[in-house]
């Protein structure tokens, strides 16, 4: 008997697949006589690191060439606030999302603002082209995905991966990413809709949050000594303060030398 799979199944299933991939390349464990590369080895939690420092390279291959170039012809040929405007459409898309997580979390606060935040721009501000909600004070615009809804559940991060052009992840992370995917706006209410068009959003919203990032990374690039690590440590900060709403984290950095909880994130003080 023959499978249908429809194309955001297929595309969920190949997502799983691939981390599963990634992670049957495990390293070997540093041997218990060497105390300090078992120490270095927990410390980082990236178990994987040769092979995603191989995925790295060829990510950064692929921003060099591609990705970083088109961010800068849309910088180029786009003005600012005609960018403002689509980046304020795309983060009006993504508001259903982050309602659903912020439900998830228990948020109710947070999930209202995001509700009245959505109802408010699509209407008044013409789709989400405008932001007459952020701009009047009624909510600021937040981002909640189901990664970070895990890590308010408790579970642990799981190894630091790097996927394919989606670049720094974790275990947990990346199955919030696929999680997303069939929970985002055009799978709710759009499900008619082909997966080119999925993808297309995809494609846009890549494109600018690497043009709005275009400085900062360039910056980074060229005072790391370690552009992998560098970026390592950056992403497990930022995830920190995502799944914290912002408030400062109070544990240390590994890259920085020092230990983390094997469970990832500390949310007591949340």
């Amino acid at each position: 008997m023959g499978w249908n799979l429809s194309d955001r199944t297929k595309t969920g299933l190949t997502a799983v697949l691939l981390v599963a991939g990634i992670l049957g390349g495990c390293a070997t464990p540093p041997p218990d006589s060497d105390p300090e590369a078992v120490s270095e080895f927990q410390r980082t939690n990236d178990p994987v690191e040769p092979t995603n420092r191989a995925i790295f390279s060829f990510n950064d291959f692929a921003d060099e060439n591609v990705i970083a170039p088109a961010a800068e012809g849309y910088r180029t040929a786009v003005p600012a606030p005609a960018r403002t405007g689509i980046r304020n459409f795309l983060n009006n898309l993504n508001e259903p999302l982050t309602f659903v997580n912020d439900v998830l979390q228990g948020e109710g606060s947070r999930a209202g603002g995001t509700f009245g935040r959505f109802l408010m721009n699509t209407t008044m501000g013409f789709l989400g082209f405008f932001d007459p909600a952020g701009d009047g004070g009624v909510a600021a615009y937040h981002e909640e995905d189901f990664g970070q809804t895990m890590a308010v559940w408790g579970l642990p991060d799981g190894p630091y991966v790097v996927l394919p052009l989606l670049g720094p992840s974790s275990v947990r992370d990346a199955t919030g990413k696929a999680a997303d995917f069939f929970m985002s706006p055009v799978s709710l209410f759009g499900p008619g809709i082909p997966l080119p068009a999925s993808l297309s959003k995809m494609g846009v919203g890549g494109i600018d949050k690497r043009e709005e990032h275009l400085d900062a990374l360039k910056d980074i690039k060229k005072t790391s000594l370690d552009y992998y690590a560098s970026l390592r440590s950056l992403y497990r900060q930022r995830r920190l303060e995502d799944i914290r709403n912002g408030a400062p984290s109070v544990l240390p950095d590994p890259d920085l030398g020092y230990d983390i909880p094997p469970g990832g994130e500390n949310l007591s003080q949340r």
